[in-house]
């Protein structure tokens, strides 16, 4: 089970890794997983300020393994500590992200509804916009209400391919025009 750490620590350090889907940097505080960030992630997104490379941290070390089992077809749940940055309203959206699972999808009005704010569909949309740590908080799971791709911070084309990986091409997927 993927444990969730929200204390702020201010030393954060990175490493960058090749994937399937594109360069990755993955961040990491003293307390977990701070982000994971797109080969061209719009500035500002996810705000932590990130010092050092460290390409032997453990938990980047770890984060990279379990990454590469995810996009290899053999791990369907993370087993990481989490250090969410953000605001209590995002944490407990991404929170009900972890709780999506593997292959299937939600839309936003089911995550506002499971939030117990069914009215906040679109705060929900801009939380899951700016989840730091992509692919471990599934937010490529979530959906628009027609059943179209929308809104994904490593693109259109990356989401629908981490679905057709997990084995979500049942539900009717279509790229929003």
């Amino acid at each position: 089970m993927t444990a969730i750490r929200h204390r702020n620590a201010n030393v954060h350090v990175s490493k960058t890794i090749a994937s399937p889907v594109g360069t990755l940097t993955l961040i990491a505080s003293n307390e977990g997983l701070a982000a994971i960030l797109w080969e061209n992630d719009r500035p500002g997104r996810v705000r932590l300020d990130v010092g050092a490379e460290d390409t032997t941290h453990p938990l980047l070390l770890e984060t990279e393994r379990q990454l590469a089992e995810y996009f290899a077809g053999r791990r369907k749940v993370f087993d990481l500590a989490l250090d969410f940055t953000g605001t209590e309203f995002q944490k407990k959206v991404w929170r009900a992200l972890l709780t999506i699972p593997f292959g299937e999808t939600r839309t936003y009005a089911q995550i506002a509804k499971q939030i117990g704010q069914p009215k906040a569909v679109r705060a929900v949309g801009a939380a899951n916009g700016r989840n730091p740590i992509s692919v471990v908080t599934p937010c490529h799971r979530v959906i628009g209400s027609s059943g179209e791709l929308t809104g994904f911070a490593g693109g259109l084309a990356v989401k629908a391919q981490l679905l057709r990986l997990e084995g979500a091409g049942a539900v009717p997927v279509r790229t929003a025009a």
